[in-house]
């Protein structure tokens, strides 16, 4: 198949036709209560969305992500095939309005169902369903839409239903428009402010983060930057932004403001922690406790990081990252107090 706009009438016609076959369906769609942004970097192409339910294990049911494509967030009386579909109407050259149509068109159930979907060139658009729960609508860019009305606008789309009031999704919608850094960051802040701007009637009880880069996971083979779930916890968000906190850790390359030659001091002080064998069970390094940073106590910190899961922050060089050394600090500092 072509792009969407080449072919036109008969893409539209055909896609359609495909659409109905499985969007139509009722009896067994989950109902996830929630509130949902999706939202894309255009300078790095990063696309994402951030989500906290009512509901247990959002995470496969909700947020939908492609890198070069966009993102879906399909929620109320859910129908996932919304996520997959939609991506693939992306993919064949859909804006995101256009494909949240053709899904909404094709769907008998459409008024009990709510989604935000978004494209890789920023135009976003979101709809609610009229017989979704109270408070429901969303917000796309500066457009904002209540129930039976599908809106259209640019650069992210924030969505919720069963929520304590519009003041929810404005939260979600103001603190991403202001937020600075990184696109997940953004989402993060916004998931976790629409939470404390009231969220959910019912509650909380899931939450997850999905953000798609090319090339970004782990070892430059997936475009699976960021995947976080939590599938049933009293203070979900409070638990999602920890995860993300670990997972910039453990999975982020250093950030080149945060690496730090590896002085006397420093390097004395990683000796006494690697050469400890009641820490971890198991002596990195045999040698002097001196602050010379040779080829002994490299290979000891290399292992030692690799043992601690800071992978992709090992270094062939004599820096350190200083938010690897914060943790190394933290661990053992709280290890030594919890012995005595």
């Amino acid at each position: 198949m072509q792009t969407f706009k080449r072919l036109g009438g008969l893409a539209v016609f055909v896609l359609s036709l495909w659409l109905a076959s499985s969007t139509s369906r009722l009896a067994g769609d989950p109902f996830a209560s929630t509130f949902s942004i999706v939202a894309i970097d255009l300078e790095n192409g990063d696309v994402g969305v951030a989500v906290q339910s009512k509901f247990p294990n959002v995470r496969p049911v909700v947020p939908w992500a492609e890198a070069g494509v966009g993102a879906v967030a399909t929620q109320s009386l859910v129908n996932v095939s919304y996520g997959s579909k939609g991506l693939t109407l992306m993919r064949n050259g859909a804006t995101a309005e256009e494909a949240l149509r053709i899904l909404v068109q094709n769907d008998s159930a459409k008024q009990s169902r709510q989604a935000g979907i978004i494209d890789a060139k920023g135009s976003s658009a979101s709809w609610t369903g009229t017989e979704c729960f109270d408070w429901a609508g969303g917000v796309t860019g500066e457009t904002w839409g209540g129930k039976g009305v599908l809106i259209a606008g640019r650069g992210f789309a924030a969505q919720g239903n069963i929520l304590v009031g519009k003041a929810t999704v404005e939260a979600i919608a103001n603190t991403f428009q202001n937020t600075k850094g990184s696109l997940a960051d953004r989402l993060v802040a916004a998931i976790v402010a629409g939470g404390k701007a009231g969220g959910d009637r019912r509650g909380e009880e899931s939450a997850a983060l999905l953000v798609k880069r090319a090339g970004a996971g782990y070892d430059g083979t997936t475009d699976d930057f960021i995947d976080i779930s939590i599938y049933d916890n009293p203070k979900p968000l409070v638990e999602l932004q920890r995860l993300y906190d670990l997972h910039k850790l453990y999975f982020f390359r250093s950030d080149p403001k945060n690496l730090m030659k590896m002085d006397g001091p420093i390097c004395k002080e990683l000796q006494t922690i690697l050469s400890d064998k009641t820490y971890k069970g198991h002596q990195f390094y045999p040698g002097p406790v001196n602050g010379i940073f040779d080829a002994a106590t490299h290979k000891a910190l290399n292992d030692f990081m690799g043992w601690e899961n800071y992978d992709v922050r090992i270094r062939q060089d004599d820096l350190i990252d200083t938010e690897v050394l914060n943790d190394i600090r933290k661990n053992y500092s709280g290890w030594k107090a919890n012995k005595k």
